[in-house]
């Protein structure tokens, strides 16, 4: 396993762990990221991410996305 924050473009991941305060578990699964959901990383500029989760797109800070563990 590893930090979405490390994942390479394009490949599509899938997501294990989820850590963090209850609040920020929370708010990532309203935005579409549960255990077993696959993710892909769109783009990766600056502290920002945008991720592909399901049908939608969605931005995360580096500091965020390093709390969600895919393999």
């Amino acid at each position: 396993m590893m930090p979405l924050s490390l994942a390479e473009l394009d490949t599509e991941n899938t997501i294990k762990k989820i850590g963090g305060s209850p609040e920020l578990r929370k708010h990532l699964e309203n935005l579409g990221f549960v255990d077993g959901t696959v993710v892909t990383v769109v783009s990766s500029l600056g502290g920002n991410m945008i991720l592909k989760v399901k049908d939608s797109r969605v931005a995360l800070g580096r500091d965020m996305a390093s709390k969600i563990q895919v393999a």
